[in-house]
Order: structure tokens, then sequence, then C-alpha cells
């Protein structure tokens, strides 16, 4: 909403000295975001000039210049060249002197041009930045002016105001007018304010023929409350608009159209109602507010013909409809310069239809803007007869007796408030009489029940132009902003002790950043999947289907992070990033088979629903596990002089694993597994406290092949609940041990089916305490090693924490866990 100073002084007392900074921080002071100011870029001496001769001179590029003697109430006239020819001996014009600047910018100074010394330039609307016509310069007998020569053509043309804009938001429409905002100046500081519905004498009117027919009101509200009309002959189509509301119209963001066109416009922006008028004698009988018919059209304003909806209010006539309510008239009645009857329409319309039109339609009015957010209903009237005042006034037309007014006024309902409410939601101590006397300054009945204390409880009564206002919330908003937000402290809550990060959020963050530190980069993919992809990582496996899937192809919800980290895989080779090592911590969506997952529909949300309802949409929700997912291809080390690449594998899968259930706190079990989507020889099952926690691998190469990756992909995925659940919070750091350690090798042959981690497991078992470290560091087969076998060769490190190991007790700890191995597993000492 743009406001001119000029305008709001009329109703507010302004100071004479106030600036647009003044304005715009009073209201950012009652919560209105300032926007931008707009002011004429014309500075002077800008003044009117009287045009005393004209001399026409043909000039050799065959142009034609006008040499003109300009009186500007100075002792002697201003010789001043001119191009344009819509003027002529006599006419008042705007002359801009040496010294002005006018928009561009673009300064004026005496110049000698086509032989003679111009001495300033008779100006154009377009040059004064009044509008876009630029035909000719402005002559001032076209907007009805006579001034004196000399007289200063800034103030003249409101040339010297300003205005400030502010943003309104949708809860506030009653700001959307001169006279909202002026009330909301006064509230912040304190200046007296006159109300200029106050203002307008009421105009009484009978006997028009005006029928409300709204046979599909929304939410049972019918489409109209406050209906008023006014009829006022005999204006002069051809006076002009005058400069002042001209100037103002401009400054408010609004076209200078015509002065009975130009007057509604003027009315809606000064007291919030919007108004439209009608050309009477185009009007075909009596007017019907009703909803549009089945295949009704309409010709609007913008030449354009809009096929209606039937939900869309019409005013119509007998000939059919004749304005999209609210929105827009119709071109069939519009105003033109033969008009000399006008019949005003001012109608309280309801809310919902006006916004759910304007959209439907894509029309964005001024008049929906104010109506679609709530218009004071006690105003309509009024508004109505400003217009017809004002169009007496400047128009020389006659109000006549035929109009209407009907309807019922819909104001807010009371309110019970607690007087003490607004402490204690907002945390300062208000007195009950700042309580009280804020209420009534907004405008609102305030009865107090009882003694005036803050104990007691009140009945409010919004003002009319208040809808917003609903319940007791809304009013501790007006006593924090009328009040002062600056009153608020700004204090920082103290967090009860003992609150934070629980263990399982603390244990995700620690495994997210353990990758991140090891070198992968963490993404977030998309969760929607396709059955196929399901399919490749969890054959058959249930999935969650959106009903409203961004993607058609894509409307299973995930169950494992794997797909997801393959396609951000696809997208980064795609664009040549061939070396990879990403993650994704993130819920995966774990249905239960055969059981359908949703809700007959989503509860209204004006109130809260009940604990049934509740429980059965959290009972629609399938469970939703924590998982980490993590994929590596290309190389991990760069070949470079003297080092080969290392390419990603398993062992990387592995080690992103391990960092995954060190940052837990688990003891992480490796085991050969199998997974459907998997290298079926190289596929490790992930185990913690002997439960299965996840897998690591390298994708099935055929798979890989199908999509786009390079043969080998290293994978892995945790599920993160079960590993938090399973790892230990009170796990202690080995210490150091000072004695020395004695080594020993042991290569056991076993059958070539038999995983590597069972030799070490039972070697570990059976070597007991003094085995201080066990590594695998050959598994060899071929030559000397019986066909159908293999052989295991491990590295063993035993240490005593008292005394130093000799070489016989640590042979006996070795054939201890050879005892074991071949007991368990059917081992033999290799020769």
């Amino acid at each position: 909403m743009r406001i001119p100073l000029s305008w709001l002084r009329d109703w507010v007392a302004l100071p004479e000295d106030a600036t647009l900074e003044h304005v715009h921080a009073a209201l950012v002071s009652v919560g209105f975001e300032e926007e931008d100011v707009h002011a004429a870029e014309v500075t002077g001496p800008v003044v009117v000039g009287q045009v005393l001769s004209l001399e026409p001179e043909p000039q050799k590029n065959g142009k034609t210049i006008n040499w003109c003697q300009v009186d500007v109430g100075e002792a002697e006239p201003r010789g001043i060249v001119c191009g344009a020819h819509n003027f002529g001996v006599g006419d008042k014009v705007v002359v801009t002197l040496p010294g002005a600047v006018l928009p561009g910018p673009f300064p004026i100074a005496a110049r000698k041009t086509y032989g003679h010394v111009s001495d300033g330039m008779i100006a154009s609307t377009r040059e004064l930045g009044l509008g876009d016509e630029h035909d000719g310069i402005l002559r001032l007998v076209e907007l009805g002016l006579d001034p004196e020569p000399g007289t200063d053509a800034l103030a003249l043309l409101g040339l010297d105001d300003a205005a400030v804009e502010i943003n309104v938001t949708p809860d506030r429409g009653y700001a959307f007018s001169i006279r909202g905002v002026a009330r909301e100046y006064s509230h912040a500081t304190g200046a007296s304010f006159r109300d200029p519905a106050d203002a307008v004498e009421p105009v009484a009117a009978h006997g028009f023929p005006v029928t409300l027919d709204d046979s599909a009101p929304i939410r049972g509200r019918q489409g109209a409350s406050v209906i008023a009309f006014r009829v006022v002959r005999g204006i002069d189509p051809t006076r002009p608009t005058p400069s002042w509301m001209r100037s103002r119209l401009r400054l408010a963001g609004i076209r200078s159209i015509s002065l009975a066109v130009d007057v509604t416009n003027y009315v809606m922006l000064e007291l919030g109602q919007p108004i439209h008028g009608f050309d009477l004698a185009k009007i075909a009988g009596g007017i019907t507010l009703r909803r549009a018919q089945p295949g009704e059209a309409l010709e609007t304003l913008d030449a354009v013909t809009r096929k209606l909806d039937p939900q869309d209010l019409v005013v119509a006539d007998e000939s059919g409809a004749v304005a999209l309510a609210g929105v827009m008239g119709g071109a069939a009645t519009e105003i033109s310069d033969a008009t000399t009857d006008v019949l005003i329409e001012a109608i309280n319309w309801d809310p919902i239809s006006i916004a759910r039109t304007a959209r439907r339609h894509k029309l964005p009015s001024e008049a929906a803007k104010r109506l679609e957010r709530g218009v004071d209903p006690r105003v309509t009237p009024l508004a109505a007869a400003r217009v017809a005042q004002l169009l007496v006034e400047l128009a020389g037309g006659t109000i006549d007796e035929l109009g209407v007014d009907a309807g019922e006024a819909v104001v807010p309902a009371p309110i019970e408030f607690a007087l003490d409410l607004p402490s204690r939601i907002v945390g300062v101590d208000y007195t009950v009489e700042q309580v009280v006397a804020t209420l009534e300054l907004i405008g609102a009945a305030v009865e107090v029940q009882g003694e005036l204390a803050l104990t007691s409880t009140a009945t409010v009564t919004p003002p009319s132009w208040r809808p917003d206002l609903t319940d007791g919330p809304t009013l501790v908003e007006e006593v924090a902003r009328i009040v002062g937000y600056g009153e608020i402290p700004s204090v920082l809550p103290v967090a009860p002790p003992g609150r934070g990060l629980t263990r399982a959020q603390r244990l995700r963050r620690g495994i997210a950043q353990g990758l991140a530190d090891a070198g992968a980069t963490e993404v977030q993919a998309y969760p929607f999947h396709s059955r196929a992809q399901i399919d490749a990582f969890t054959p058959g496996a249930a999935a969650v289907k959106l009903a409203n899937a961004l993607d058609g192809e894509a409307a299973l919800l995930r169950r494992s992070l794997l797909p997801g980290l393959v396609d951000v895989a696809r997208r980064n080779l795609g664009r040549g990033l061939t070396d990879l090592a990403i993650y994704e911590v993130g819920t995966v969506f774990l249905p239960e088979s055969g059981r359908a997952y949703g809700t007959d529909g989503i509860p209204a949300g004006a109130a809260r629903p009940s604990d049934e309802v509740l429980a059965e949409l959290n009972d629609a929700i399938p469970p939703q596990g924590w998982r980490v997912g993590f994929l590596a291809l290309g190389d991990t080390v760069d070949k470079q002089p003297g080092q080969a690449s290392v390419a990603a594998g398993l062992g990387d899968a592995l080690d992103a694993a391990r960092q995954i259930a060190l940052s837990a706190g688990a003891a992480l079990e490796v085991v050969q597994g199998s997974h459907p989507a998997l290298h079926p020889g190289r596929t490790a099952e992930l185990r913690v406290a002997g439960a299965v926690v996840g897998h690591a691998g390298e994708l099935l190469p055929a798979l890989a092949a199908v999509l786009d990756l390079p043969r080998v992909v290293a994978v892995a995925e945790i599920d993160v609940d079960a590993l938090i659940e399973l790892s230990d919070v009170h796990r202690s750091a080995t210490p150091i041990r000072t004695q020395p350690a004695a080594t020993q090798d042991l290569s056991l042959v076993v059958d070539a089916g038999v995983p590597a981690a069972d030799v070490v497991a039972a070697v570990t078992e059976g070597a007991g305490e003094l085995l201080e470290h066990v590594r695998l560091v050959d598994d060899y087969r071929g030559q000397g090693v019986p066909e159908g076998s293999k052989s295991i060769t491990l590295a063993l490190r035993f240490r005593a924490a008292d005394r130093t190991l000799t070489a016989a007790e640590a042979t006996e700890a070795k054939l201890a866990g050879v005892a074991l191995a071949t007991e368990r597993l059917g081992a033999t000492l290799r020769d």
C-alpha cells in the first residue's frame, strides 16, 4: 500500500517537517514492513508560464520548431525553443527553468539550439514524470487550471508530494486504505486522528430495484451482506480530474482514467471500500446480485471475454452479467466520455467468494485485494455517499433519490478475554490499565466483569474493521504491538537441566561426522523409488505408495538407501566425476507385508483432533528406521610418480563399516554373507553381538552394467537403530601394556568353504587372554595344499600384563588355539 504524505496529513496530525523515514519508522513500530518510498524526480525551479508569442521556424532537416516568448512571472519574458505544436499564444504551460532537473536525471540549462538561446524548456506530461503521454506539451487548461504566471508548478501539480509504501499482511486488510494507515500512525505516535468516514454526510436513497439471489452460498455465507447503490445525474464528462487528485492517485500507484472513474478509485483508497461506477443509461432494468449461470460469459474492462464459473458472483441486469462482482466491471456498462448519469455500486461482498473468483480468472485487482481480506461493513454506504458528493462537487452532477440501502453489517463476535493473558503469553508485566486502554485505542469495546484487575475477565467486542480479531491470542498480539515490541525483553530462555541431544541423535551425528572425517561426502538422495529400484535391492518387498507422488514412475518410498546413492553416483559420473566416496544417513520406510497404510482423510485444522483420530493417524504411518549407506567407486588413491593408483573395492566398504561401528562404540564382526544386489563372493555380513546389522560388498557386475556404472562399485548399508541399540556405551579404551610382546605365525589348512573369519575366531578364543592381536596375512590355494582346501596364515602377537612371556608360554597359547580350530573346523597344521 502506497500512502501519499499529503493525503495522510488530511486525517492525522502529521508534523509539517515529517520525513519519509519518520513515517516509515512509525508504521514499522506497529508491525508493518517497510517496502519503498516514492517521490517525484523533479527539482525546481519549475513554474507556470504563459505563451506570449509563437513563431514557427522551418529547419533544413525538415523539422519545424517554435520560437516562443513565455511569461514566467519575471520582469522580462524568456525565449524558449519548443518542438511541440499542440499549444498556442495565451496557453499556460509548465516551464522548467535553468537549474531544474527532470527524471533521468535530465538537468535543464540555457543552451544555444536552432540559432537561438533557449532559456528553459516547456515540459510534457512524460518529461515531468506525471504519465506516459508524450504527444505534446502539458497545457494546464486540460487539467482545469488557470494559475498566474510564475506560480510554483511543483506544488500546483503535486510534484512536491511523496509516498511511503508498506507491506500489508493478509490479516490486516483495513490497512489497504488511508483511513486504516492514518489510524495506525496515530497508534504509533499518539498524533490526533480524524476518521474520514465520520466526515462523510450520509445520503439517503430508495426505489432502485436491486435483488440478492444467491442460490449457492459458500460455507453458508450469502454473497453480499451490505448493499448500497446511489445515482448521480448530469455530470459533465468533459471536466478533467483535479491535479491534486491525479497527483495522489499517481503516488498511490493508480493510473488516472477519467474524472468519474478516478473518484471511485480515490474513495476506495481513502476509505478501503471498493466501488464501481456504471453508465446508468446502459443498465437494462433492475440489478440482480447472483451467481453466474452455466455457460455465461462476460467481457471485462480489460477487453477479455471470460467464461464464468457457477461459483462466480456477478452483478447482472435484464441483459445478463454486467460486472464480475468485487473483481472487475464489464465493458458493456463502462463509463465513457459520453456518460452523464452514473450508477454507483458499493457492496460488502463475501471475502471467500471474491478470493476464489480473482484466482480462478487470474485477476488480482485492487478491489479484490481489499474485499478478499475483509472490508469494514459499516463504511459501505458512506463510501457510496462520498463518491456521490465528489461527483457533485467536481463534475457538476446532482444526487438523485433513486438508490438502495440493504443488508445488515456482519461485525466480529465478542471475545471473552482474561486481562492477564498478554502478560502470560508475551512475558511483559503489562498493567491492567495498559491492556484495557490499548484495546479501546484500536476501537474495541471493553466491558470488564467485576473489578478492574489483572485477575478479571472482560468481554471485548472488536471494531467492525477488524475481522481478524477472533480470539484471545489475536488480542494479545494487539497489546504487544501497540504498547511496543521494544518493550519485550531480548532474553534467551534457559534450557532445563538434562535436555539436549538424545543418545541416538548424538551417535547418528557422530557416525556422519566420522565418515566425513574419513574423506567421504554426505549426500541427500530422493526417497522416492520405482518398483524396479526396490526390486533390484529388496526383491518383492512391500513398499508404501504415495497418493500424490511427484513422479508417477517413482511413487514408492524407499526401503534402502543404496538405490538413492546409486542415482547420485550415476549423476556425478555423467558430469565427469569418476572417483567417488559418498554416504547418506537417513530413514527408510518398512511397511508390514499385506497391510495398507493411510487414512480416510486428513482432519480439518480448525480444532485439535481427538486422541482417537491422532492415534489413527499415527497408526497409519509405516515404521521408519534410520540407516547409513556408503558407496565408493573409481580410485581411492590417484596414480602419481612412484605410486600406482588404488581402485575402490570391498576393502573400502568394510573400512567404512568399521568406521561407522567405531563412531557408535560397537564391536563389529565381519563374516561372509549374501545379498541379492551384491557379488556372491565379495559380500560381508556385518554383525554386532551376534545380530546382523547390515551388509558390505561390491555390486553385482551385471547390475552395475545395467546402471551404467563401473564394474566394481563398493557399497555398505547398516541399520543405525540396531547398531546403536547393540553398542556398548560404557566401552573403555584398552590400556597400554608395557611388557614385551612375543610374535609367532600360524598356518592352518581348512576346507576351502570355511570362512577365514571363523578360523580367526576359533584361534582367538582358544589362545585365551594372552593373545593380544591376530591378523590374517595369507589365504593360499595351490601346490602343496590338498585340492578343495586352503591354507590360512595368521600373524599372532602375545603379551602378558605382569611379566615377560617365554617362547614356551606363547607356543602353548598358540597350540590351544589350534586345538579349538581343529575341533570346531577340522583345521590341521600345515607342514
